[in-house]
Order: C-alpha cells, then sequence, then structure tokens
C-alpha cells in the first residue's frame, strides 16, 4: 500500500514538472542562448528523474563537442530524459509525438526534429536536416532500432539517418542503455514494448523502488568508407558487447 501511494506521489510531482517544463520553455527560452537553454534542459531532465525515483550512472566520456551522432539502443519512454541529464542533445522522433499533450510540446522546445517515418521522401529531407544541424556543430542522438526494444535484446538498426554522418563527415558515438534493479541485476521494468501502454510502464517503473538507468558511452566512430547499412550493423555489434560487458564484466 505504502508502495503504491508513494508512486502516485512521485506521478504527480512528474506531471507538475513537466507543466514546469512548459512554462520554462515558453517564458524563459526566448530570452536565453542556445548554451542557457541546453543547462536548463540538463538540469530538469536530472530533476525528472529524481522526482520518479530513477538513478542515473554515467559511463564514459559524455563532453564530447559537435559534430556528434549519438547512436543508442532504446528500451523505454525514459530512454530520451536519461540521454539529456547525461548531456544535451538534439533527438529525431517520430512526427506522432508533436500532437502528444505536454511531451509534444516539450520535444519541440528543446530542438526535436520529427521525421514521419513511414515516408521514403520525409527520410530524404531529414537526412540533409540532420546534415545541416551536424555542419553546424549540433550534437544529435538517434534511436536506430526506430522503436522500443524488449530490454534484453537489440532490433536491427536502419542506417537510413546514419547517412547524414557521412554526409557531414561526423564522427558517431555509441551509446549503450539498460536498467538495473536495487541487486544491480537487469531490469525490465521501465520497459515500453508490445501490448503495454504508456500508463501501465509508468506506474509499473514507479512501483518499482532502487532502479538505475545505466549510460555507457562508447569510442568514438567514423564511416571509414562504410556505407550506411554496413556501419548501422557494425554499431549493433558494438552496442550489444557494450551491453553484454555490463551484464557480465568477467
Amino acid at each position: 500500500m505504502l508502495r503504491r501511494f508513494l508512486a502516485a506521489w512521485r506521478l504527480l510531482l512528474a506531471v507538475l514538472h513537466a507543466l514546469r517544463g512548459v512554462c520554462i520553455i515558453a517564458m524563459r527560452f526566448p530570452r536565453l542562448d542556445d548554451a542557457a537553454r541546453q543547462m536548463h534542459v540538463q538540469i530538469w531532465s536530472r530533476h525528472m528523474l529524481k522526482v520518479l525515483g530513477i538513478r542515473l550512472r554515467v559511463q564514459g566520456q559524455t563532453s564530447l563537442p559537435g559534430p556528434l551522432l549519438l547512436v543508442a539502443n532504446h528500451i523505454s519512454w525514459l530512454d530520451i530524459t536519461a540521454l539529456h541529464a547525461a548531456r544535451f542533445c538534439r533527438f529525431v522522433a517520430k512526427s506522432d509525438v508533436r500532437a502528444w499533450p505536454v511531451i509534444g510540446m516539450l520535444a519541440a522546445g528543446v530542438g526535436t526534429l520529427f521525421i514521419q517515418r513511414e515516408s521514403r521522401r520525409d527520410a530524404m529531407r531529414m537526412v540533409q536536416r540532420m546534415a545541416e544541424q551536424l555542419h553546424m556543430g549540433d550534437v544529435m542522438a538517434v534511436f536506430p532500432e526506430g522503436t522500443t526494444s524488449d530490454g534484453q535484446s537489440l532490433l536491427p538498426f536502419h542506417g537510413n539517418l546514419l547517412q547524414a554522418a557521412i554526409a557531414a563527415d561526423a564522427p558517431v558515438q555509441p551509446v549503450a542503455l539498460h536498467f538495473e534493479d536495487a541487486h544491480g541485476q537487469m531490469s525490465l521494468a521501465p520497459c515500453y514494448v508490445g501490448d503495454d501502454t504508456l500508463l501501465a510502464s509508468v506506474w509499473r517503473t514507479l512501483c518499482t523502488p532502487g532502479i538505475t538507468v545505466v549510460l555507457n558511452f562508447g569510442e568514438l566512430q567514423t564511416a571509414q568508407g562504410r556505407s550506411r547499412q554496413v556501419w548501422a550493423a557494425d554499431l549493433r555489434q558494438t552496442i550489444s558487447g557494450m551491453r553484454d560487458l555490463a551484464h557480465h564484466p568477467d
């Protein structure tokens, strides 16, 4: 009973913090430069994790300057907040997110680029837009699985958006993400996959104490003549290996 009460309290605080984020974007962001906005996003994201009772553990170098493309596996609705808590980056998200209440406003306000995943023409537009942003020195992030996995294995990586890094001659940093329980074992509570609803995943996460999100930032890679499909497969193998090493360090 106490655990459910605490989960409900955290959910209320999270909603209030999300609304506070919308107010910050609407009222403060117009008066701030890019560096100040990025700082606000990181601070807000770290506080959101704290409100939700989620610990953050970061491994590897996170302070690399742009141009840079982060490539991460995708497990949960928490992934974007966790990555923003570790460092600021601009995400590419499906266009549906823009219409989501509150979340869409937050995503648009922090500079997310929206793509119609089913449209080949829009994918080409997005590659060009990403390449332009990388040329300008941005740090961008994509989930090449295209959707959330079950948290135990990786889905195939789509290479379309990697073409932006090839076109801009920008490096890629692989990021391996996973969740641990209070005993340091893999936790599947935050997973958001299959028939799960967002609310069910959020509630399950809030009812599970001691969750830690672990982000392992790997070594930089460049294309080195690889096609986007080959590079995507290599990055999948790299991130899979990083996750295996985290779960079985010996």
